[in-house]
């Protein structure tokens, strides 16, 4: 078998197309969205809204009697934003440092969800999708929602860039220039949450961290700018995508974690290679 008929068969199966363009939506809304959560030091709040969908996976199930993943995605969605503002309310209205709010917050929510998860015995299998993520199983309903969705994410984004920019990381401009603080940081927060929930069937709960975050990880080491990590952190989010689809075709393992293996071995490269970031380039310069 040649180069181009290594490269067209895995494509050839509608699942795998559909995967394809899935994974590709994921891996530009996580980077960009990400960005913020790598240059703020939010990875804890990402990883708690990845566990804190858990309740809401379990009680989708429960009320569409195992069937419909469309009821179990918007059951996610409403409890991620409500655990991304929970968090918030938190740590404000209990003035408790907000990694601390995240544990309680984190620790609740899973809890919850593993006691709701353990009786929905007979769909065991169906969330365990959810858990580590399915991206073979997208469907073209599943498509449309995760482009609307995404496009809306990388809207937002687009349109309030200076606004997000000034509010994470000039707080006296901020409230020089008399920007709703709170309101941007919460709506910052409930991108992040959708976000979130969008790669639930791509990655997984398990994994859903790390589409998030290693991508822009890897950009975050190889340029300077906040708009050229976006764009180079959804490139290498695209990027992993197609090849872990290619190493779960052709190595037979799961979808959702080649691809995240993928985007860690671009962030290894990145972390020894990189220009001035990169630790041989330091060793070289001492």
């Amino acid at each position: 078998m040649g180069l181009p008929e290594l490269l067209v068969a895995p494509f050839r199966y509608p699942f795998m197309a559909r995967g394809l363009l899935a994974a590709t939506m994921v891996g530009v809304v996580c980077p960009v969205v990400g960005t913020y959560v790598v240059l703020r030091g939010m990875a804890f709040f990402g990883d708690a809204l990845a566990h804190a969908v858990l309740p809401g996976v379990a009680v989708g199930f429960l009320t569409s009697h195992g069937g419909g993943r469309r009821s179990v995605f918007w059951w996610a969605l409403g409890t991620a934003i409500l655990a991304s503002l929970g968090i918030g309310a938190v740590a404000r209205r209990g003035r408790l440092r907000e990694d601390t709010a995240i544990g309680i917050v984190l620790a609740g929510m899973f809890a919850l969800g593993i006691a709701l998860i353990s009786t929905v015995r007979g769909y065991a299998v169906d969330l365990v999708h959810f858990l580590f993520g399915n991206v073979l199983g997208v469907s073209g309903g599943d498509l449309l929602l995760t482009a609307l969705l995404g496009g809306l994410v990388l809207a937002l984004v687009l349109a309030l860039y200076k606004e997000f920019l000034v509010v994470s990381f000039d707080a006296i401009l901020a409230a020089t220039l008399r920007l709703p603080v709170r309101l941007y940081n919460g709506l910052l927060l409930i991108l992040i949450a959708v976000a979130v929930v969008v790669s639930l069937q791509t990655v997984g709960v398990a994994l859903m961290l790390a589409l998030l975050v290693t991508p822009a990880s890897t950009a975050y080491l190889l340029v300077r700018r906040v708009p050229a990590m976006m764009v180079l952190g959804a490139g290498f989010g695209v990027l992993s995508g197609l090849v872990g689809l290619y190493v779960s075709y052709y190595a037979g393992i799961a979808s959702g974690a080649a691809i995240v293996l993928v985007a860690t071995g671009f962030f290894v490269i990145a972390l020894f290679a990189a220009p001035r970031r990169g630790l041989l380039w330091r060793r070289r310069s001492n």
